[in-house]
Protein backbone atom coordinates (compact mmCIF):
# COMPACT_ATOMS: atom_id res chain seq x y z
CA UNK A 1 0.00 0.00 0.00
CA UNK A 2 1.67 3.32 -0.95
CA UNK A 3 1.53 6.09 1.49
CA UNK A 4 3.77 9.53 1.91
CA UNK A 5 6.60 9.53 4.18
CA UNK A 6 6.78 11.90 7.01
CA UNK A 7 7.49 12.92 10.43
CA UNK A 8 4.43 12.36 12.93
CA UNK A 9 4.59 15.90 14.25
CA UNK A 10 3.43 17.27 11.09
CA UNK A 11 0.73 14.39 9.78
CA UNK A 12 -0.43 17.13 7.05
CA UNK A 13 2.42 16.46 4.92
CA UNK A 14 2.30 12.74 4.97
CA UNK A 15 -0.11 9.86 4.42
CA UNK A 16 0.03 6.97 6.41
CA UNK A 17 -0.72 3.51 4.51
CA UNK A 18 -1.50 2.40 7.87
CA UNK A 19 -4.73 4.43 8.73
CA UNK A 20 -5.87 4.29 4.99
CA UNK A 21 -5.79 0.34 4.84
CA UNK A 22 -6.99 -0.41 8.30
CA UNK A 23 -10.67 0.43 7.17
CA UNK A 24 -10.26 -2.06 4.00
CA UNK A 25 -8.70 -4.68 6.13
CA UNK A 26 -11.94 -4.66 9.24
CA UNK A 27 -14.14 -4.81 5.93
CA UNK A 28 -12.35 -7.54 4.65
CA UNK A 29 -11.89 -9.62 7.57
CA UNK A 30 -15.23 -9.49 9.14
CA UNK A 31 -17.04 -9.55 5.24
CA UNK A 32 -19.11 -12.81 5.08
CA UNK A 33 -17.81 -13.81 1.66
CA UNK A 34 -20.19 -16.82 1.35
CA UNK A 35 -21.53 -19.90 3.21
CA UNK A 36 -19.77 -22.59 1.68
CA UNK A 37 -21.11 -25.50 0.41
CA UNK A 38 -22.26 -29.42 1.24
CA UNK A 39 -18.34 -29.87 0.75
CA UNK A 40 -16.54 -26.82 1.77
CA UNK A 41 -16.30 -24.00 4.64
CA UNK A 42 -16.88 -20.79 3.90
CA UNK A 43 -14.30 -18.71 2.37
CA UNK A 44 -11.76 -17.65 4.74
CA UNK A 45 -9.71 -14.33 4.55
CA UNK A 46 -6.79 -14.17 6.82
CA UNK A 47 -3.89 -11.63 7.00
CA UNK A 48 -1.23 -13.81 7.09
CA UNK A 49 2.07 -10.80 7.18
CA UNK A 50 1.40 -7.09 7.70
CA UNK A 51 4.86 -4.37 7.99
CA UNK A 52 5.30 -1.07 7.94
CA UNK A 53 7.44 1.16 9.25
CA UNK A 54 11.29 2.72 9.57
CA UNK A 55 11.26 1.40 13.18
CA UNK A 56 12.02 5.18 14.63
CA UNK A 57 9.14 6.12 16.56
CA UNK A 58 8.47 9.43 14.55
CA UNK A 59 8.48 8.64 11.13
CA UNK A 60 5.10 8.32 8.96
CA UNK A 61 5.60 4.85 7.01
CA UNK A 62 5.68 5.41 3.47
CA UNK A 63 4.26 2.67 2.56
CA UNK A 64 2.95 -0.90 3.92
CA UNK A 65 3.41 -4.68 2.98
CA UNK A 66 0.32 -6.83 3.06
CA UNK A 67 0.01 -10.58 2.47
CA UNK A 68 -3.41 -12.19 2.86
CA UNK A 69 -4.93 -15.34 2.25
CA UNK A 70 -8.16 -16.19 0.29
CA UNK A 71 -9.53 -19.93 1.21
CA UNK A 72 -12.02 -20.63 -0.91
CA UNK A 73 -14.80 -22.54 -1.74
CA UNK A 74 -15.69 -23.65 -5.17
CA UNK A 75 -18.95 -21.09 -4.96
CA UNK A 76 -16.62 -18.33 -5.45
CA UNK A 77 -13.92 -17.92 -8.85
CA UNK A 78 -10.53 -16.02 -8.44
CA UNK A 79 -11.69 -13.11 -10.61
CA UNK A 80 -14.46 -12.94 -8.04
CA UNK A 81 -12.59 -12.48 -5.15
CA UNK A 82 -10.12 -10.57 -6.84
CA UNK A 83 -12.67 -8.14 -8.13
CA UNK A 84 -13.88 -7.88 -4.86
CA UNK A 85 -10.95 -7.14 -2.59
CA UNK A 86 -10.13 -4.53 -5.26
CA UNK A 87 -13.09 -2.73 -5.17
CA UNK A 88 -13.03 -2.78 -1.28
CA UNK A 89 -9.24 -1.08 -1.18
CA UNK A 90 -10.55 1.40 -3.76
CA UNK A 91 -13.72 2.13 -1.61
CA UNK A 92 -11.61 2.91 1.09
CA UNK A 93 -8.63 5.32 -1.05
CA UNK A 94 -5.98 2.90 -0.20
CA UNK A 95 -3.93 3.58 -3.03
CA UNK A 96 -1.98 -0.22 -3.63
CA UNK A 97 0.04 -2.25 -5.93
CA UNK A 98 -1.81 -6.19 -5.69
CA UNK A 99 0.47 -8.97 -6.89
CA UNK A 100 -1.77 -12.49 -7.00
CA UNK A 101 -0.44 -15.97 -6.56
CA UNK A 102 -3.23 -18.82 -7.06
CA UNK A 103 -1.23 -21.60 -5.39
CA UNK A 104 -4.08 -24.15 -6.41
CA UNK A 105 -7.87 -24.72 -6.89
CA UNK A 106 -9.95 -26.17 -4.32
CA UNK A 107 -11.14 -29.95 -5.26
CA UNK A 108 -13.21 -32.51 -4.32
CA UNK A 109 -13.48 -36.25 -4.75
CA UNK A 110 -16.72 -37.58 -4.39
CA UNK A 111 -16.35 -40.61 -1.69
CA UNK A 112 -15.86 -43.76 -3.51
CA UNK A 113 -13.00 -47.10 -3.57
CA UNK A 114 -10.15 -44.72 -2.49
CA UNK A 115 -11.97 -43.23 0.51
CA UNK A 116 -13.84 -46.47 1.46
CA UNK A 117 -10.36 -47.94 1.58
CA UNK A 118 -8.78 -45.36 3.61
CA UNK A 119 -11.92 -45.49 5.90
CA UNK A 120 -11.35 -49.01 6.20
CA UNK A 121 -7.76 -48.92 7.24
CA UNK A 122 -8.34 -46.32 9.86
CA UNK A 123 -10.80 -47.79 11.76
CA UNK A 124 -9.28 -50.79 11.56
CA UNK A 125 -6.18 -49.55 13.51
CA UNK A 126 -7.87 -46.64 15.32
CA UNK A 127 -11.21 -48.08 15.57
CA UNK A 128 -12.83 -44.80 14.83
CA UNK A 129 -14.57 -44.02 11.79
CA UNK A 130 -13.19 -41.31 9.76
CA UNK A 131 -14.91 -37.92 8.81
CA UNK A 132 -14.55 -37.25 5.25
CA UNK A 133 -14.02 -33.68 5.06
CA UNK A 134 -12.25 -30.64 2.69
CA UNK A 135 -10.60 -28.57 5.36
CA UNK A 136 -7.50 -28.08 6.42
CA UNK A 137 -4.44 -27.34 4.09
CA UNK A 138 -3.65 -27.46 0.73
CA UNK A 139 -1.29 -29.96 -0.55
CA UNK A 140 -0.21 -31.51 -3.75
CA UNK A 141 -3.30 -32.97 -3.91
CA UNK A 142 -4.82 -29.53 -5.52
CA UNK A 143 -2.23 -30.68 -8.87
CA UNK A 144 -3.59 -34.19 -8.84
CA UNK A 145 -7.59 -33.22 -8.74
CA UNK A 146 -7.25 -31.75 -12.05
CA UNK A 147 -5.85 -34.70 -14.13
CA UNK A 148 -9.34 -36.70 -12.72
CA UNK A 149 -7.45 -38.82 -9.96
CA UNK A 150 -9.37 -39.73 -6.61
CA UNK A 151 -7.40 -37.97 -4.37
CA UNK A 152 -7.86 -38.48 -0.40
CA UNK A 153 -5.64 -37.19 2.27
CA UNK A 154 -4.70 -39.28 5.03
CA UNK A 155 -2.22 -37.85 8.04
CA UNK A 156 -1.43 -37.57 11.13
CA UNK A 157 -3.46 -35.10 13.57
CA UNK A 158 -2.51 -31.77 13.24
CA UNK A 159 -3.37 -30.01 16.53
CA UNK A 160 -0.39 -28.14 16.39
CA UNK A 161 0.14 -27.59 13.17
CA UNK A 162 2.12 -24.12 12.37
CA UNK A 163 2.22 -23.00 15.78
CA UNK A 164 5.77 -22.64 17.81
CA UNK A 165 6.93 -26.23 19.12
CA UNK A 166 4.58 -27.80 16.11
CA UNK A 167 5.12 -31.47 16.37
CA UNK A 168 3.42 -34.98 16.45
CA UNK A 169 3.10 -38.10 18.39
CA UNK A 170 5.99 -40.71 17.40
CA UNK A 171 2.80 -43.16 18.22
CA UNK A 172 1.30 -41.61 15.68
CA UNK A 173 3.57 -41.83 13.05
CA UNK A 174 3.65 -45.56 13.90
CA UNK A 175 -0.41 -46.13 13.42
CA UNK A 176 -0.42 -43.98 10.10
CA UNK A 177 2.39 -46.03 8.86
CA UNK A 178 -0.50 -49.24 9.17
CA UNK A 179 -2.97 -46.95 8.45
CA UNK A 180 -1.60 -46.60 5.10
CA UNK A 181 -0.52 -50.85 5.11
CA UNK A 182 -4.03 -51.35 5.53
CA UNK A 183 -5.28 -48.97 2.55
CA UNK A 184 -2.79 -50.41 0.62
CA UNK A 185 -3.68 -54.26 0.84
CA UNK A 186 -7.17 -53.10 0.27
CA UNK A 187 -6.69 -51.47 -3.15
CA UNK A 188 -4.34 -54.10 -4.31
CA UNK A 189 -5.05 -57.33 -2.29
Amino acid sequence: MHGVQGHVAYPHQAENPVHTLAPALAELTARNWDTGNEHFQPTSFQISNLNAGTGAPNVIPGELKARFNLRYSPVQTVDALKQIVEDILQKHGVRYTLEWYVSGEPFYTPPGLLSQAAAEAVKEVSGAVPKLSTGGGTSDGRFIAPMGAQVIELGVTNTTIHKVNEGIRVEEIDLLHRMYAGLLSRLLG
